[in-house]
């Protein structure tokens, strides 16, 4: 008796193009994906990042797609540097999508891949937009790249007024002066100090140009301890949180993700990854000191219950600063005020569910 072997018609379903972006340049690495899930590695290619240079790859893009199937082009959202490729591939027309680092980094340590370089990235990343199916990605809005823009160059000047301020106790102190030095940091901080003031000002003026994100942020500003100017930042770096789909999306990419380190017997230290967003941690460090000392439920309580269990105040105030950023986001997503009688949030399920995240079950630091 004979068995006839049955044979399966293979098509390309899709293509995938990852692309990993630094300052100077930008590694890609163009696969395609069949019917049966193989994935075949096409072709490599580095480009400068630049605006000439991006024209080339839109043509390289062309060259190398034989069928029309969709194509997809991926790539982590690593600082500012992958924005000008992102949009200029978003005008053009494709397909694009933005994966947070972490999650770029568990899929590849998944795939086995013990060595990191731009290449290896670039190849990771096109076997994920192969193998998975990602939210594509949309600019933010000139709005909050304005607000963005605004706060970010408050930063700055702070941490210039600090450094300088730093070095006009130096001079202070030290054993010998010269006049015109120190008049010039004298003017120097003085300059600062209107920008300060003035950038702040620009910062409230575009805040109030929308009465959606006034009336937002004012309901959020009813935390005693929570400034506009934390909100404003927030919002900007996150463009009005539209691009997370939940709270641990977003706790993710502010760095406050748990990191634990225990095998066996070995129990290592816990502690937040810090690898995220850097702005939104540093402008609530402040605020986590300020919402405690006026006693504002349930922070003060979350602070309380952290340092009881440790004897380590920076870590009740870490997972203050993270239980904040949890309420902004709902207060924010809900359109509602805060009531600092409750010690919780109305809201839908998920978000009642997802404040378990700052319990003081998770001990951070």
């Amino acid at each position: 008796m004979f068995h006839l072997k049955k044979t399966v018609m293979v098509k390309l379903m899709k293509y995938a193009v990852g692309i990993d972006v630094s300052k100077d340049k930008f590694d890609v690495c163009f696969c395609e994906i069949d019917t049966v899930q193989q994935i075949n590695i096409k072709s490599s290619q580095r480009f400068s990042n630049t605006d000439k240079k991006f024209k080339e790859f839109d043509l390289w893009l062309g060259k190398n797609q034989k069928e029309k199937i969709p194509l997809i082009l991926t790539m982590e959202a690593t600082g500012v540097y992958y924005e000008k490729i992102a949009l200029y591939l978003y005008k053009k027309g494709y397909s694009v999508s933005v994966v947070l680092p972490t999650k770029a980094k568990k899929y590849m340590q998944a795939l086995g891949l013990k060595s990191k370089n731009d290449k290896i990235d670039a190849k990771g990343l096109a076997r994920m937009a192969a193998e998975q199916r990602h939210d594509l990605w949309q600019p933010m809005g000139d709005y909050f790249y304005k607000l963005r823009q605004l706060t970010r160059h408050h930063e700055q000047l702070q941490q210039s007024k600090t450094h300088f301020a730093n070095q006009m106790h130096a001079l202070d102190h030290g054993s010998f002066q010269v006049k015109e030095v120190v008049s010039h940091q004298r003017k120097m901080i003085s300059l600062i100090e209107k920008q300060i003031v003035e950038t702040l000002k620009f910062i409230k003026e575009h805040i109030n140009s929308s009465e959606e994100v006034k009336q937002k942020v004012d309901n959020i500003c009813l935390v005693k301890g929570i400034g506009l100017l934390t909100v404003a930042t927030i919002i900007g770096e996150t463009n009005g949180f539209e691009m997370f789909k939940n709270i641990r999306q977003l706790v993710s990419y502010s760095g406050y993700d748990v990191v634990e380190n225990q095998s066996g017997k070995h129990f290592g230290k816990t502690k937040i990854s810090k690898k995220g967003n850097a702005h939104i941690r540093r402008i609530l460090h402040m605020p986590s000191f300020t919402v405690v000392r006026y006693d504002q439920k349930p922070f003060a309580d979350l602070f309380e219950r952290v340092y009881e269990r440790t004897n380590i105040k920076m870590k009740g105030y870490v997972a203050v600063q993270r239980k904040m950023l949890i309420y902004i986001y709902t207060l924010w997503k809900n359109n509602q005020p805060y009531q600092p009688q409750e010690n919780n949030i109305s809201g839908n399920d998920e978000s009642k569910s997802l404040f378990l995240l700052v319990s003081e079950g998770n001990i951070i630091d």
